[in-house]
Order: structure tokens, then C-alpha cells, then sequence
């Protein structure tokens, strides 16, 4: 079987991780079409994670549902998916999941501390440190950690690691009994003579009251930052309205600045995070526009322009947030519709198709139904204006055939000579001269 490196950014041929190329079948037709991962099994222990982690991985992904059967070893990914692709996106698990942020080599051991938070620690160069993710795979790998800590991944609720942390304080406290009652004696901390349990055999993160504050202050940094993570992912599992909720106070708290490049690309992406790519022109419109809508197309122009772009859905969503503001502001904005529809169109952010679309639909709100009938003008003339480039597109190619015949039937006239008529009345030059022979 073919192998490839585990980070294939790395070109080099003599570099020591490899894992096995990625094989897909794609079985089954119609609805019940799905892409089996052949040598998932495989691939997985390369990579020293479960198999289901990748594979919940590309569901994730490609919003697509997964099943597993590991009896048999079959992971499946509904749909048909080429190899080449899952192999693309099994470098994004891989650069996420697997490499070291620090020495970027795949020698991480993934650890669920109580449910919470998920750390990675690197046997090569030994860096350690939450998982900064938010991806919908952190959710599922806190609601699903492995049982056991082998594969090079632990969990802080295994049953055999409280069974280990149990017996060395077990053996610790023989200890410290077998020393006789002038240890006790030496140790005013120890009241019965047993030894208080040390913090470091619950939290690898040792003794918290022996740390000096940098390294406190590093600690809770890190927690937070694990907490902030797990909250983060927990949105992408809340209803349809709590996500626009905080899609709406995340714009909201950036309305007093520039919506500059960065800012748009944050926007984009917390709206993709909470999967609103499409609805989040709705909370746009409601936030930026008023009755000075003309003037707020062009300034928010790139913004919208991110969400709309080769999306048909933001574009009917975009329509039927400008309904909403027009309602708002329904004095000063109803007699504008034809030029607030121009506007956008002009400046790209919507499509001819998309605004056709959009009239030629019935309104059942009376709202909606002023609207549009106020948008007819603007209608009648982009239907129209589209109607006369085709004509005038067809008649151009017209004008193009009776051009050429003209021109053959011209040389075929230029090649025919016409011989001249006698005038009537009139005798020929012969009969002439005979007439003058015969009178001599």
C-alpha cells in the first residue's frame, strides 16, 4: 500500500512519520449513495487517534451524516466523495488534532481533563497546552473521550487511572505509617499521621498551592482559554435564534469602528462558526441599514458582498431583510424601492436572476405586496433591457447570413455581361454600306 507523510507539506522522502494513502469506495446509488473509508483502521494508527475522530472529522466538514461499524471496520461518510478530496481534508484533522503547535511533528498525546477541556502534550519537544479548536469535533471528542490510555491518548475519567492514582496513595500511606510516631511528631501539618493527598496525583498540572504566580497566572490562562473553547463549541448546538442572538451582539459590538478587511474576515467567520453563513445578511440589514439605505449600500458594499457572492440563499435572505427595513422606515423608503433594488444591483451584491426571482414571486403580506408593486418599474426594465441584448445579439448574427449571400450573388453577377440592344428604327452599318453599293 502506498504511503505519504503524516504532514505533507514536508516534501522529503526520508521523513520518518508516514501513513498509509487514503482509499474511498463509493458503494450504493441515488439517496443511499455513501463513500466507505477503507483503510481507516490503518490510517488511524498512524496517526495514534480512534478511527472515528478523522471520520467525525469529515461529517463535520462536508455537513455530511457518518457511520461506523468497527467490527467489521467499515467508516462511512454519507454521500460520494473522492479519495483525493478526504485526503485534502484529513490534513486539516491532521494540522489541528495530531501535529504540535510548537515542532509541528505528530508525536501528541491528546488528554480529557474531566470533561471540560482538552489538552495535547508532545513527546518530542515536550510543549503542552490546551487545544485551541472550534471545530464541532472538540464537542464530540469531550462527549466521547476513549475509555483507555492507550494509543497515545489518555482520559481523565478512565477507570484504570483512578485505579493507579488509588493504589499510589495507597502505598504512599503505608509508607509513611511504617516510619513510627516520631515522623508524625516531625510533620505538625499531619494531625492523624497519615499523609494529606498531594494535588499532583489528581491534576497533572502539580501542586496549584506551590506555584509561584507566573506560573499560576499561566495556569489559569489556560483553563480559561479551554473554557472559552468549550463554550464556543457549545454555541454551534444551539437553536437557530439563540445563534443569531449572538451573531447580533458580536456585530453589534463592532458597529463603532471600521468594517475593515480584518474585521469583515471576523465577522465571516464567527458566522460560519455558528453556521448563519446565509441568514446573516438578516442581522446585517437590521443593524447597519435605516432610512439612509441608499448611502449604507455603497459604504457596507464588502461586506455584504462576502455573504451574497455565488450564494443564491444569503441573496433571497438580503431581499427579504430590505422588506424589513423598508416596513421599518415605510414613509421615507417605500418610494425608494426601485432605486434601493438599483443599488444593489450595481454594485453586484445581488444578481438579475435573484431580483426577477424575488418579483415574480406573490407576497401574501400587504407589505411585501406594496413593495413589489412598487418594484415594478425597476422590474419591467431589467427584464426588458435583458430581452433587448438577446434580440440584438440574435439580429447581429442575422445581419451576419444575409451579408454573406450578398456578396455571393454580387460576384455572380459581376462574372454575367449583358449584350447591348439594337435602337429601334435603326439599321446596322452592314445594311449601310449595301445600300451605298447598289446606289453606285
Amino acid at each position: 500500500m502506498a504511503s505519504v507523510n503524516v504532514n505533507r507539506n514536508l516534501s522529503d522522502q526520508f521523513y520518518r512519520y508516514k501513513m498509509p494513502k487514503l482509499l474511498a469506495k463509493v458503494e450504493g446509488k441515488g439517496n443511499g449513495i455513501k463513500t466507505v473509508i477503507v483503510n481507516m483502521v490503518d490510517i488511524a494508527k498512524a496517526l495514534n487517534r480512534p478511527p472515528m475522530y478523522p471520520t467525525k472529522y469529515f461529517g463535520c466538514v462536508l455537513g455530511a451524516q457518518v457511520n461506523y461499524d468497527p467490527k467489521n471496520e467499515r467508516y462511512i461518510v454519507n454521500g460520494s466523495h473522492e479519495s483525493g478530496k478526504l485526503q485534502d481534508l484529513l490534513d486539516g484533522f491532521i494540522s489541528k488534532y495530531v501535529l504540535c503547535s510548537e515542532c509541528k511533528n505528530p508525536e501528541t498525546i491528546l488528554s480529557v481533563r474531566k470533561g471540560l477541556t482538552i489538552t495535547t502534550s508532545c513527546k518530542a519537544c515536550g510543549h503542552s497546552g490546551p487545544l485551541d479548536n472550534k471545530d464541532r469535533l472538540t464537542t464530540y471528542i469531550l462527549k466521547n473521550p476513549p475509555a483507555t490510555s492507550n494509543g497515545g491518548i489518555s482520559s481523565g475519567s478512565s477507570k484504570d487511572s483512578k485505579q493507579s492514582k488509588r493504589s499510589k496513595k495507597d502505598e504512599k500511606s503505608s509508607k509513611k505509617q511504617s516510619n513510627g510516631d516520631s515522623q508524625v511528631a516531625a510533620s505538625p501539618n499531619d494531625t492523624n499521621g497519615v499523609e494529606a493527598p498531594n494535588d499532583a496525583d489528581d491534576d497533572d498540572d502539580g501542586n496549584w498551592g506551590e506555584m509561584d504566580a507566573e506560573t499560576r497566572a499561566k495556569r489559569m490562562s489556560e483553563l480559561s482559554a479551554g473554557v472559552k473553547s468549550l463554550v464556543l463549541d457549545a454555541d454551534s448546538e444551539k437553536s437557530s435564534e439563540e445563534r443569531v442572538t449572538i451573531l447580533f451582539n458580536f456585530i453589534k459590538s463592532d458597529l463603532n469602528g471600521v468594517f475593515d478587511a480584518s474585521v469583515r474576515k471576523e465577522i465571516l467567520a464567527e458566522a460560519d462558526r455558528l453556521d448563519l453563513r446565509d441568514k446573516a445578511v438578516l442581522v446585517l440589514c437590521e443593524l447597519l441599514f435605516n432610512e439612509d439605505i441608499l448611502q449604507q449600500i455603497k459604504t457596507y458594499r464588502n461586506l455584504f458582498l462576502q455573504f451574497t457572492r455565488d450564494n443564491p440563499k444569503a441573496e433571497k435572505y438580503l431581499l427579504r431583510g430590505v422588506e424589513q427595513t423598508v416596513q421599518i422606515f415605510k414613509e421615507k423608503l417605500l418610494p425608494k424601492v426601485p432605486h434601493i433594488l438599483k443599488a444593489f444591483w450595481e454594485g453586484d451584491v445581488l444578481s438579475e436572476e435573484a431580483i426577477l426571482d424575488w418579483g415574480s414571486k406573490t407576497a401574501k403580506k400587504s407589505i411585501c405586496k406594496e413593495i413589489r408593486a412598487k418594484a415594478e418599474p425597476f422590474l419591467v426594465w431589467l427584464e426588458t433591457a435583458e430581452e433587448e441584448e438577446s434580440d440584438s445579439d440574435g439580429s447581429n448574427a442575422e445581419i451576419e447570413v444575409v451579408y454573406d449571400e450578398r456578396c455571393r450573388n454580387t460576384e455572380i453577377k459581376v462574372e454575367e455581361t449583358e449584350k447591348p440592344k439594337p435602337l429601334v428604327g435603326s439599321k446596322s452599318i452592314e445594311e449601310d454600306n449595301d445600300l451605298d453599293i447598289d446606289a453606285i
